[in-house]
């Protein structure tokens, strides 16, 4: 695989990651053989970027990566999070990112995932309630301290991005983006990355499993998969946005490819490092694939005729989340 330079402080990675997140939350039911399987699998095919977050499971999603990676802890980069609390015993208490929290989530997650250091940690959300200025301090901090190697920060608005930069450079802004959700071409985020030389982690680059085409209906999901609540998949708005999926589906036959790879590949075109999620090697294997895949400037122009920006109804998260976007 490709090795690509994710911004501009030194660090490289995979030109594809792994979200592990729905190895342990949020998506179904969980097997871990089967995910060690998956990471194991990644591993040989030269995924390196393994993300996760301490809000995943929680903990239990980096404790699941420390094992995956005993004794070959060099083998991958490991970005995971900080900024929502949780108390040691897993109880959640909302967005922390004070540089109190941040030191104490830092060394809670170097011990969950079994290591001395984390090559990317990012700043999950931002909190409204704490400068940016002071939060990307405490990272600094980590990364003087030799327990970070890298920092980065996540759903965060363009002015936020330039302001933490000036901080410590970040070497990434990790961000839903995808063909169904175009919003960082038009909001400044996107622009001020390359403005920056900041890489740019693409997150949920299957529009989380609707643009692999195997999703035909809202009761394909599990009764705990939080994609019963998504607005994107309720009513309406799921249909318009099936709508849409059929059209990537027609492309991608005409490529050769399948849906997923077609929508991984148009991700990756855009100098993205999309980190797709799954927890089976079926899938990551087809998803790899698309690293492969090479898109003509035609190919291009029309996934944006069928998939410009504004397409797809419906908010991308409920509205709860929402308010957590774009600090």
């Amino acid at each position: 695989m490709e090795i690509r330079a994710l911004g501009g402080q030194g660090l490289k990675v995979g030109a594809e990651g792994l979200g592990l997140m729905g190895m342990s939350a949020h998506y179904g039911a969980t097997d871990e053989t089967e995910s060690l399987a998956t990471i194991d699998r990644a591993l040989e095919l030269g995924v390196t970027l393994l993300d996760t977050a301490e809000g995943y499971g929680p903990f239990r999603n980096e404790q699941l990566l420390g094992k995956a990676l005993t004794g070959r802890r060099d083998a991958a980069v490991v970005a995971t999070k900080t900024g929502v609390e949780f108390t040691d015993e897993g109880t959640f208490l909302g967005h922390n990112a004070t540089p109190e929290y941040i030191r104490h989530s830092a060394d809670r997650s170097l011990r969950h995932l079994g290591t001395d250091h984390i090559d990317l940690y990012y700043l999950h959300r931002v909190d409204p309630n704490v400068p940016i200025e002071e939060s990307i301090g405490a990272m600094s901090e980590l990364v003087a301290a030799g327990k970070v190697g890298h920092i980065g920060i996540c759903e965060a608005a363009a002015t936020t991005i330039a302001r933490a930069h000036a901080v410590h450079p970040l070497a990434a802004v990790q961000t839903e983006y995808s063909l169904f959700e175009r919003g960082i071409e038009h909001d400044g985020v996107l622009d001020t990355l390359r403005e920056l030389g900041i890489g740019l982690v693409a997150y949920s680059p299957l529009g989380r499993g609707f643009l692999s085409g195997a999703i035909t209906t809202p009761d394909d999901f599990a009764a705990d998969d939080f994609r019963r609540t998504d607005p994107r998949f309720q009513g309406e708005n799921f249909d318009r946005n099936l709508a849409v999926v059929d059209r990537v589906r027609h492309l991608a036959a005409e490529k050769g490819v399948t849906p997923s790879q077609l929508a991984l590949a148009w991700t990756l075109s855009k100098g993205a490092v999309p980190i797709p999620g799954t927890k089976r090697r079926r899938y990551l294997e087809e998803n790899v694939a698309a690293t492969a895949v090479t898109l003509t400037d035609a190919d291009l122009a029309s996934i944006d005729a069928v998939a410009p920006h504004g397409v797809v109804a419906g908010d991308r998260y409920a509205p709860e989340l929402m308010t957590s976007l774009n600090g």
